[in-house]
């Protein structure tokens, strides 16, 4: 019984403080987190700018801290690093949404490919909240990838915390 009404308070109060999520053109949101792929896992972090009412740019890099041996060769950097351009168009206006969720599909431009993702942020109160995201490649730069190609280069999941700069 205890578990139960300490999770309806606790629901009820991240509602009630709850911040708005995209606030439109100048509108500024860092983020890091963790970032899930077949042969490796790592940290992510970027930051978006708003355009407009529903459009934003940023830009995102990631590093894979741990990266599956293939034989006896090891991942180099150059394997385990990417930096991506983004456009995201924000749906929450037009899905009419609560506002403190953040539902975005964009498409990014990348060291290894040209992508698309889709996430979703919440802001429990002013400054801080959380997002995930998937991402995956379009047209991957190499046609034939070999080894370790593929890292950073295919399907991902990422989770992790959202600040809000503005």
């Amino acid at each position: 019984m205890k578990k139960i009404i300490s999770g309806l308070f606790l629901a009820t109060t991240t509602l009630f403080y709850a911040q708005e999520s995209f606030t439109g053109r100048d509108d500024q949101r860092a983020y890091v987190g963790v970032n899930f792929q077949d042969g490796g896992t790592g940290i992510s972090a970027g930051a978006d700018y708003g355009l407009g009412e529903s459009i934003s740019v940023g830009v995102q890099a990631g590093y894979l801290l741990s990266a599956k041996l293939v034989g006896e060769k090891k991942a180099k950097f150059g394997d385990r690093i990417d930096i991506k351009g983004r456009f995201n168009v924000h749906l929450g206006r037009v899905l009419n949404i609560p506002s403190q969720i953040d539902l975005y599909p964009g498409l990014d431009l990348s060291l290894k490919n040209f992508g698309a993702h889709v996430g979703a942020r919440y802001f429990f109160k002013r400054g801080v909240g959380i997002y995930s995201e998937i991402g995956f490649p379009i047209a991957r730069y190499n046609s034939s990838p070999k080894i370790y190609d593929y890292l950073n280069n295919q399907f991902n999941f990422q989770v992790g915390v959202a600040f809000d700069l503005n």
